[in-house]
């Protein structure tokens, strides 16, 4: 019965001592799993050091490619699906300072922002300050639509212009500037400016605006003098017209002299004062420039250059001719100059005529006053009118015929002119007049 005690309690030992094992077993496995387990979770990805920019790149991502520098700090996307432009368009990332053009969106202020100033930070009002334009620099703007208005004649353009480009308080400079390059320019284009500053008076212009610019001239006048000698007498010119198309005041004058005791300065005024008292002076100030150019009627410029031509056979001063020729101003219209003196010419049938009228003609073509074209074509009109100039004068042809040989012994006439001149068609009888005529003369006659 003992013996039976001994090997149950043997039996029990061994069993115990197997479930010993099995539960060291038991801890040991445990255990060799939950090291595996934290030497996987330890253990560190290696690191990418190859990146593409895009999947559909050919290049095996699993070799070892070294990186440049400056992707280090690239703000790139740093998967391999991107296309390589900066993220959030450049506006992401430490030290950048945000998206191009996002300062003009920013609609508050920075209180960080070393400029920002407390005691300004309020509502501002902000209005439209136009600078201030120098004399200087408003007379530089005048002057191109000034000289374009020369050619052109349209007012209504210069109004524009004025109303855009000068302001309201600076008209008086517009004014000035236009007379004074007016005063340096012809006669014709000082009575264009004339007629402006009437036409744009009470549309652009003041009274007080021309007053105040004819003071400042009057003022500068002294300087004026020394570019335009005539400067008081073209000034007194421009202040009587104004008065006379009802500019200006005619208080004007009486006024403005008692500002200054100067030779000069009173001399404008006087010579002014002089052109309103004279007898229908209002009326005759409308030709006060002498209406010149293509203003001019065509009966007047022939009765002009009929008294020219007549004052020059009187007195023979070629001079004062050239003179009266070029304040004519039509260089386009000498061809009637050289008509009426060739018709003058015939009529005379006076040897001593014919020399002073050929000698004028040379005169005016050695100073280039008549072009080469104009000659011909005043010989060509007298060619043309020749038979409606024999019925008054019957020896037209052959005085015509001595005159033209005396202006090609003067070296002036050209060989067309020559050529054209015409030959009577018929034989001359001594009953008109030719038997003080030479014979040879005749016979030179029908030669052409």
């Amino acid at each position: 019965m003992a013996k039976d005690r001994g090997d149950a309690a043997a039996v029990d030992l061994v069993e115990e001592d197997v479930d010993i094992e099995k539960a060291v077993e038991k801890e040991m496995a445990a255990a060799a799993k939950n090291s595996a387990n934290i030497e996987v979770a330890t253990r560190r990805k290696p690191k990418k050091v190859h990146r593409q920019n895009s999947k559909e790149s050919g290049v095996n991502v699993g070799s070892f490619v070294h990186k440049p520098r400056s992707w280090k700090n690239s703000r790139r996307s740093r998967n391999g699906y991107g296309r390589g432009l900066p993220k959030k368009g450049g506006a992401g990332g430490k030290g950048v300072w945000g998206k191009f053009g996002s300062e003009l969106l920013e609609d508050y202020e920075d209180v960080n922002d070393p400029n920002f100033d407390v005691e300004n930070f309020k509502n501002i009002e902000l209005k439209v300050v136009v600078p201030e334009v120098s004399h200087e620099d408003l007379k530089r703007q005048c002057e191109p639509f000034i000289l374009e208005f020369f050619e052109s004649y349209d007012i209504q353009e210069v109004a524009q212009s004025v109303e855009e480009l000068v302001p309201v308080r600076f008209r008086d400079v517009f004014v000035q500037q236009a007379i004074e390059i007016a005063m340096d320019h012809k006669p014709s284009h000082r009575e264009l400016i004339s007629v402006l500053i009437s036409d744009l008076y009470g549309y652009v212009l003041t009274e007080s605006d021309i007053s105040k610019a004819f003071e400042n001239l009057l003022a500068n006048l002294s300087d004026l003098i020394l570019d335009i000698p005539d400067a008081p007498v073209v000034l007194g010119n421009f202040i009587a017209r104004a008065i006379a198309d009802d500019c200006i005041p005619p208080r004007f004058i009486v006024a403005t002299k008692e500002k200054s005791d100067d030779t000069i300065f009173q001399e404008a005024l006087i010579r002014a004062d002089t052109l309103l008292s004279m007898k229908h002076g209002l009326v005759r100030l409308d030709n006060v420039w002498g209406v010149g150019g293509p203003l001019r009627p065509v009966q007047a410029l022939t009765r002009q250059m009929s008294l020219l031509l007549k004052e020059f056979v009187s007195s023979g001063d070629v001079e004062e001719a050239s003179r009266c020729l070029s304040v004519l101003e039509v260089p386009h219209f000498h061809h009637e100059l050289v008509y009426e003196a060739i018709v003058m010419a015939l009529e005379a049938n006076s040897q001593s005529t014919e020399k002073a009228i050929c000698n004028l003609l040379k005169a005016f073509d050695t100073r280039v006053l008549i072009t080469r074209d104009q000659l011909e074509i005043g010989f060509f009109r007298v060619f043309d009118d020749l038979p409606d100039i024999s019925m008054d004068v019957p020896l037209a042809y052959v005085i015509l015929d001595r005159f033209i040989d005396l202006c090609r012994n003067e070296g002036f006439l050209t060989d067309s002119i020559v050529k054209r001149f015409p030959s009577r068609g018929r034989k001359r009888f001594v009953s008109e007049g030719d038997h003080f005529v030479s014979k040879d003369k005749q016979n030179k006659a029908h030669e052409y």
